[in-house]
């Protein structure tokens, strides 16, 4: 005889059967066939049951012993400890910091899991569209392609609320390493644009192949015209090859686009300036720092340890 079961089996429909069985006045087999339970399932509920419904209630499932793989009581007190001290803390800098500090081997996704139980994150699913990115092919040498955008610094960074001034972050970042340089400039425009590439190539220590900006005034003409403009002469005296994104395509400049992202939370939402030559001097801190946090699409290097990798490699290939 075949008895058709249905799972799972609510509270009801465990405690009738159960109080059947236990009245005695029903064989087993009629039982099993009007509950539709299976025969070990009433026999391992009747082991619970004490003629009340709540002997019957679902029990957790958690094991009796951690896991051996575990977090331990260190790293989870290290993990607060960094945390409490540094409340403002990335996760990517979070991580960075265990694996200098103590060692830590752990998956990235493993530290992520843990500080959501812990109750630091709170998950907020929003919908977007599905998009699907074309296959990239990203430069594996220094100076092949650099990614240069302006971010405008919030006004209430400023301490000085009497401060008319509007403030600019010019962001350029190497492809290959995704090593930074960032400076702040009271305007944006073409003038501007030349003096931060010059700071940049001074900064890096080499001249790009090739610089990729959006379309916005300060890189381009928003107009066909017959006058060139300003950035274009510095790129062409240069030797640099000046590529523009299609117009209002963020994605395509999207490891700068990303970066200033990590800026608005890494940095402006706690910095407080006073003056220009102060917003220079802490920008410089942050940059120090940001070029420091390992990523995860660099095999969690940091953007100067991927610097060094990369030259090395191009010393060896030209030794041999």
């Amino acid at each position: 005889m075949k008895i058709i079961t249905r799972f799972p089996h609510d509270l009801n429909t465990k405690y009738y059967a159960c109080l059947t069985y236990s009245a005695g006045n029903m064989p087993v087999n009629h039982i099993l066939r009007k509950y539709h339970v299976s025969k070990a399932s009433l026999m391992r509920w009747m082991k619970r049951f004490d003629g009340s419904k709540d002997s019957l209630l679902n029990r957790s499932h958690r094991p009796l012993s951690p896991h051996p793989a575990t977090h331990t009581t260190f790293e989870i007190n290290k993990i607060r400890h960094l945390i409490r001290r540094n409340p403002t803390i990335g996760l990517n800098e979070l991580y960075s910091k265990l694996r200098v500090s103590i060692g830590y081997h752990r998956h990235y996704a493993s530290l992520y899991r843990l500080l959501k139980r812990l109750g630091f994150y709170e998950v907020v699913k929003e919908k977007h569209k599905h998009y699907v990115p074309k296959p990239y092919q990203t430069p594996m040498n220094l100076g092949e392609k650099w990614q240069i955008d302006v971010k405008y610094i919030p006004q209430a960074c400023k301490a000085n609320k009497k401060d008319d001034n509007h403030y600019f972050q010019y962001t350029v970042i190497d492809e290959a390493s995704r090593e930074r340089f960032i400076y702040p400039y009271m305007e944006q425009s073409s003038y501007s644009t030349v003096d931060f590439v010059k700071r940049a190539i001074a900064f890096f220590g080499y001249i790009p192949r090739m610089i990729q900006s959006d379309n916005g005034f300060e890189f381009t003409h928003f107009q066909p015209t017959s006058r060139q403009h300003l950035f274009d002469t510095f790129c062409e005296s240069n030797g640099i090859q000046h590529k523009l994104i299609r117009p209002r395509t963020p994605r395509h400049n999207g490891k700068v686009e990303r970066s200033h992202r990590n800026d608005q939370s890494r940095f402006y939402n706690y910095l407080k300036f006073y003056s220009y030559q102060d917003l220079i001097k802490q920008m410089k801190t942050y940059l120090y720092r940001s070029n420091r946090i390992c990523m995860s699409t660099l095999n969690w290097l940091t953007p100067i340890e991927k610097r060094h990798q990369l030259l090395s490699l191009n010393l060896i290939a030209f030794i041999a």
